[in-house]
């Protein structure tokens, strides 16, 4: 930490406030005059458009395809799926008129009522589902393999932006296969594409599992899920993906003549991530000074930052920054060209360097009239304190950014690896339970707690209980080859294995 870091308050005094602070100050995004609603501002943005092509092309290797399906969709579309309809019921955004009209007091008001609303896609596994069952007819239609990237509104009461807002980007996948052990293999491969692009690209370690029965997403058999944990000890879920069994294809009537002649329905799963992620970024890797970004997803790696105290100085310094850059793009790093950005706005280098610490940007490189007579460059890396930096010959430094890169994304991982561990308890007893989420300091009630590694007899009246209690959740059942039968803290009673207890966003 540094003695005056760009953020207040800082992460101990009151996270959530820095967390917003944080998202503020890197001009990632804001809040929109529509309550609930955030705009997502350029440097923001490009993090998603990173995220989005990393993962883009990690569906599209094993298989999958884009497609686009509409935002609205009929509400018998969601009467047929009742259990569906009650986990987001009072989330829909409702659309029941087409048109406006002027009141005599020049008051525009709807007119022009539906013969049945539209609700504004909260997910959309209906409307996918009626499309499937006219594509399918035959075992040789499947499997159907297609994702979708789009904006979903859920009535978000408690916004936060990017954790949760009432509308959001993400990505869903939707397919449709010919057996059960098919639809299951999907719904765990790509729960492997998320655990992998989460530690691989985000530095963030993540416990994989299932989700209990009552944290199961709305009509789904099985929902799988990875469970990230941030600097305030909290979890955040990361992502899903569901084994739906064959509930939506009879509702949507997706059906197929099989191998043996017979009629049946197909086996379908759903899975996404959304912009959520840039939340669990920040929160898991930034510090007093603003966001950490993982060099992998980071929109610039490179920084550069032209140093020009004096007039007469500027159009040689930003000509040698313009030639650093371009031989910069010729290195590489993680196998790909560096992404490198030059701050060529005329104002005070020590302004411009903190905005980019504040960014995250992975590196920063000063260049000023002393480096250009001197032949060097001063490097400063996001994962080391702000005034630490680097006097290198200019091309020693070419040499070095790309291994940087590298040992500052294996760092954020192990510096989040090791902030996890140390917070992750194993319990065996409901009192100790009890104490590791119950704050002992009142002023700093969010510096407590973790993940808590405890057997559970299954019972859906204990898991209520603990959340009516302490709001802590089951996070996840873990995945275990050779679970560990115990005995359950709560009730006495056999336990099958520890399950991963945590409050949560």
């Amino acid at each position: 930490m540094s003695e005056k870091s760009a953020i207040s308050p800082r992460r101990e005094e009151d996270f959530p406030e820095w967390y917003q602070q944080v998202v503020r100050a890197a001009e990632l995004a804001e809040n929109s005059e529509v309550r609930g609603c955030m705009v997502i501002k350029p440097w923001g943005y490009a993090l998603w458009e990173r995220m989005q092509a990393v993962l883009d092309g990690m569906f599209k290797e094993t298989g999958h395809k884009n497609a686009y399906f509409p935002l609205f969709i009929p509400l018998s579309h969601l009467q047929k799926e009742a259990d569906h309809v009650e986990g987001f019921a009072t989330e829909c955004a409702v659309v029941t008129h087409h048109r406006l009209e002027k009141t005599a007091e020049g008051k525009l008001v709807p007119a022009g009522p539906l013969n049945e609303p539209l609700i504004v896609r909260p997910t959309s596994e209906t409307i996918i589902g009626a499309t499937y069952a006219k594509w399918v007819s035959s075992y040789r239609d499947l499997p159907i393999l297609i994702n979708q990237w789009a904006n979903v509104v859920r009535w978000e009461m408690r916004p936060r932006l990017f954790l949760r807002t009432a509308e959001f980007l993400w990505q869903e996948g939707h397919t449709a296969h010919e057996t059960e052990a098919e639809a299951v293999e999907e719904t765990e491969k790509m729960l492997g594409v998320y655990e992998t692009f989460a530690r691989d690209y985000l530095a963030i370690p993540v416990l994989t599992g299932e989700k209990s029965e009552s944290e199961r997403f709305p009509g789904a058999v099985r929902t799988y899920c990875i469970e990230a944990m941030v600097q305030d000890r909290k979890a955040i879920q990361a992502g899903t993906s569901h084994f739906l069994g064959q509930n939506f294809a009879k509702a949507s009537g997706i059906q197929f003549q099989g191998r043996d002649g017979q009629v049946q329905h197909a086996w379908t799963t759903s899975w996404g991530v959304s912009t959520r992620l840039i939340g669990t970024l920040i929160m898991a890797h930034g510090d007093d000074d603003g966001v950490v970004m993982p060099p992998r997803v980071a929109p610039s790696q490179v920084v550069i930052i032209p140093v020009t105290p004096k007039p007469e100085s500027r159009a040689a310094v930003l000509e040698a920054a313009h030639k650093l850059r371009a031989d910069l793009l010729a290195q590489t790093a993680f196998g790909e060209p560096l992404r490198v950005e030059i701050d060529a706005r005329d104002i005070g280098g020590g302004t411009k360097s903190w905005e980019w610490i504040k960014k995250g940007a992975p590196i920063r490189i000063e260049l000023g009239p002393r480096d250009l007579e001197a032949g060097t460059v001063a490097v400063a890396r996001r994962d080391q304190p702000p005034k630490q930096k680097e006097f290198l010959p200019q091309v020693e430094a070419l040499g070095r950014v790309g291994a940087m890169l590298e040992e500052i994304q294996v760092n954020l991982l192990a510096r989040a690896t090791e902030f996890r561990d140390a917070q992750t308890k194993v319990i065996d007893s409901k009192d100790e339970f009890y104490a590791f989420f119950t704050a002992k300091n009142a002023s700093k009630p969010e510096i407590h707690g973790g993940f808590a590694l405890a057997h559970w007899n299954g019972s859906a009246e204990v898991e209520a209980k603990i959340k009516e209690d302490l709001k802590v959740t089951i996070r996840c059942i873990p995945f275990e080859e050779t679970p560990e039968p115990g005995t359950c803290i709560f009730t006495g009673e056999p336990s099958r294995q520890r399950v991963v207890f945590a409050k949560s966003y």
